[in-house]
């Protein structure tokens, strides 16, 4: 043992990260995002949250883009349209899976284009409980859009 002390903080802050991930008990999974051309200013993300308590997203950020907000296609009259969700509501012991045409992840005003390859994080704020807000991280890959076979 060259550096007690080292080991002694790594060890306490590996046992902080594993207290963390087990009181949040929110997985979010396969999380990719759409290519962008030169120009394009917006893009969607995609994922599967899951959460073993009730929780809520309530925001979204990412360094990649100045705005991240979950969004839902709607119909509007004969239109599609997108509508914001301020509020994400996450039931106990089900996943939810935003998908294209479905719940979404905004990504608005783009600092630059998003090529394929490319891994960006994305942080949600994540109400669990009446009083206690956490952030949780997911690295999101850039990857094409393939349509479902009909």
């Amino acid at each position: 043992m060259k550096h007690p002390i080292a080991q002694l903080v790594a060890g306490i802050a590996l046992v902080a990260i594993t207290i963390s991930a087990r009181a949040q008990n929110v997985e979010i999974s396969d999380a990719w995002a759409r290519p962008t051309v030169p120009g394009q200013t917006a893009s969607g993300a995609y994922m599967s949250i899951r959460s073993e308590k009730e929780a809520k997203i309530v925001g979204a950020t990412t360094p990649v883009a100045a705005v991240a907000q979950v969004h839902r296609m709607v119909m509007r009259g004969t239109m599609m349209s997108m509508q914001a969700v301020p509020v994400l509501e996450l039931p106990p012991g089900k996943t939810v899976t935003l998908r294209p045409n479905g719940l979404h992840v905004m990504l608005f005003d783009l600092k630059k284009p998003l090529s394929v390859g490319e891994h960006f994080p994305l942080t949600f704020r994540i109400a669990v409980g009446a009083h206690r807000v956490i952030e949780q991280t997911v690295e999101t890959e850039v990857r094409p859009f393939e349509p479902a076979a009909k």
